[in-house]
């Protein structure tokens, strides 16, 4: 696999899980979801999935970082560090401000950056 590719992948993931996340609350207010242990444990995965690839990118093209600074790389990743080692001192409505508010916003940088980047920019 190229390194275009490889990067391609690690924005698709990021974007899949960041999708797959908001798919899991779609029906859930913020009362149901902090009663739904099953749906706050996907919900953190997919945050731990998107946290992972941004890791990834962070590590192997660390230029293309720097050329995006609209993407919050480092608190990505420090949601994925917050959540893969102190999952029990995370506070649920702020897992959910952050999937309400950051997540969409992610999921439009990624389709703008993976579309310009499809057109040679």
């Amino acid at each position: 696999m190229s390194d275009v590719e490889r990067l391609r992948e690690y924005l698709h993931r990021m974007q899949d899980a960041a999708r797959q996340a908001l798919g899991f609350v779609s029906d859930l207010d913020l009362e149901r979801f902090q009663e739904d242990v099953r749906t706050q444990m996907a919900v953190t995965m997919a945050f731990v999935l998107v946290g992972e690839a941004a890791s990834r990118i962070s590590a192997r093209f660390p230029d293309f970082t720097e050329e995006h600074p609209e993407i919050p790389w480092a608190r990505i990743k420090g949601m994925r560090n917050l959540i893969a080692h102190d999952y029990y001192e995370l506070e649920m409505p702020l897992v959910w401000d952050t999937l309400q508010r950051e997540l969409p916003n992610l999921i439009a940088q990624i389709d703008e950056l993976r579309s310009r980047h499809v057109q040679g920019e």
